[in-house]
């Protein structure tokens, strides 16, 4: 990990949730695996990438980077995903939630991370009540649906359809705004390599869309729960399970069919009538 200074956003709208309480460090930036990192974010942002208004669709996508909810992976599962998402028409806002503090240095923070996927680090959100251990971050994504809502003229988008897609601790938080998120209500959600325990499915909840590696080490040993959940609540879902593909394959270009995932993820869009203007 490299630190670097922290990119110039310009397009970033900060969000109505305030300053992490008691924070300590300052929101710094690193490189790493090739990609752009941010970690100790204190104030939740909302960055657009809209698309060229002749190919607009109306619909729109809230973009939840993962990271352990210690660093988000800001280009690979934000910008990166958000542009393609633009160039197919969808409004797309990338989301920097509020992270769990972690040493200021870097030292410490690449011990805390290593602590986190060694298991020594408990408890994780996932274990706990996610509308309690997640609060923070729900918050955030509450404040984001009502900032696109607020602005949908403007930025030409269809308020019902305004969905979410998440990366690892990102499709956790996906997924506990679709089921604790209140006012959020995302009509559609993706969930890309986060964990697949079971939940209580409402009766309303949003069609879903999830995409796993069979060698991803954190969470393709645990069954599969979560799809088991939606099709008992005869809830729409998708369910792409790659040979290969490791965790955290995001927009990486890699030799593995995993890499199709995007594109699975725009025909299922696509399916359901997200990629064609509302008549």
């Amino acid at each position: 990990m490299t630190p670097i200074e922290i990119p110039a956003q310009p397009n970033a709208i900060p969000l109505t949730t305030g300053t992490l309480p008691d924070a300590k460090a300052p929101e710094a930036w690193h490189s790493q695996y090739g990609s752009v990192f941010a970690r100790n974010v204190t104030d939740a942002t909302l960055t657009p990438f809209l698309p060229d208004p002749a190919k607009a669709t109306g619909a729109a996508v809230i973009v939840a980077p993962g990271g352990g909810f210690r660093t988000l992976s800001m280009e690979n599962e934000g910008w990166d995903v958000a542009r393609a998402l633009a160039d197919k028409g969808v409004a797309a806002f990338v989301l920097k939630y509020r992270l769990n503090q972690t040493p200021a240095d870097m030292a410490g923070f690449e011990r805390s991370m290593a602590e986190m996927f060694s298991g020594a680090a408990r408890p994780r959100p996932a274990q706990q009540d996610p509308s309690v251990a997640l609060a923070p971050q729900i918050a955030d994504a509450r404040a984001a649906f009502a900032l696109v809502r607020s602005r949908a003229k403007e930025w030409h988008i269809d308020s019902d359809r305004i969905g979410m897609v998440g990366f690892s601790a990102g499709a956790m938080l996906t997924l506990s705004t679709a089921l604790y998120g209140q006012d959020a209500k995302p009509a559609f959600i993706g969930d890309i390599y986060g964990p697949l325990t079971s939940v209580t499915v409402p009766a309303d909840a949003p069609p879903l869309f999830i995409a796993l590696a069979a060698d991803d080490p954190l969470f393709a040993n645990n069954g599969f729960g979560l799809i088991d959940s939606w099709r008992a609540a005869k809830r729409p879902v998708e369910f792409h399970l790659y040979e290969q593909g490791g965790h955290g394959f995001g927009m990486y270009k890699k030799q593995t069919t995993s890499t199709g995932w995007f594109d699975a993820f725009a025909r299922w869009m696509d399916m359901h009538g997200w990629l064609k203007p509302k008549t």
